[in-house]
């Protein structure tokens, strides 16, 4: 009874940056290019839905330029849905206490206008050749977290090790469960966050080095 009282509102919200797509949500523009697919375009419109709350909420402004939810929104249309979303889980978890101190290290520059953490799904950074980008994926795909450790971010890998954890004992625990949505749901965002430590640490380890 309760998810039938609240589907309604929520769809609403989903859909309403269908109708009133505008420029100060960077995510509608992605949303109504005629370049993205209708794939996309779904999953970018939760992104968009989300913009809304926290463009207009202080407290809920992201410390990196362009924020999480454009980043994500950016990464999905220019890489596809299947590299864009690990890259999206990513960035999320480099989206920590320890980011200002990383973007220090490697000298990643800030957003002149507001101050925030420049960091586009595309690097500007060079490529580094201390660290190796295979040995750091590999190590993520057998320890998640260990290949960001072996880069230099230590917290950063604490961190991915922690989401992949949350969304594995999730999923383990909606297995019981004889609601396919849940189970799809749960096994999607532990696959998610699981590829995004792999790319994670492969990143890490070609761009995220000492400039």
């Amino acid at each position: 009874m309760f998810i039938k009282t609240i589907k309604l509102p929520i769809l609403c919200f989903l859909f309403t940056p269908l109708i009133f797509s505008q420029s100060k949500y960077p995510a509608d523009s992605v949303l109504v290019s005629s370049n993205s697919t209708l794939i996309e375009k779904a999953l970018i419109l939760p992104i968009a839905a989300w913009q809304r709350i926290s463009h207009n909420a202080d407290f809920l402004n992201c410390q990196f330029y362009p924020s999480c939810s454009q980043y994500g929104a950016i990464a999905i249309k220019e890489n596809g849905i299947i590299k864009g979303i690990p890259m999206t889980a990513e960035r999320i978890v480099r989206c920590n206490p320890s980011a200002f101190f990383n973007q220090l290290h490697i000298r990643g520059g800030f957003h002149e206008h507001d101050g925030r953490l420049i960091d586009h799904p595309t690097s500007h950074l060079n490529n580094s050749t201390k660290k190796s980008p295979v040995v750091a994926g590999l190590l993520s795909a057998i320890l998640p977290g260990s290949g960001r450790m072996y880069a230099g971010r230590w917290f950063d890998g604490f961190m991915g090790f922690v989401m992949v954890y949350l969304t594995a004992s999730s999923a383990l625990e909606a297995s019981k469960s004889e609601h396919n949505f849940q189970k799809s749901f749960s096994y999607s965002m532990a696959g998610i966050f699981y590829a995004g430590e792999i790319y994670g640490a492969y990143r890490t380890a070609k761009y995220y080095q000492r400039q």
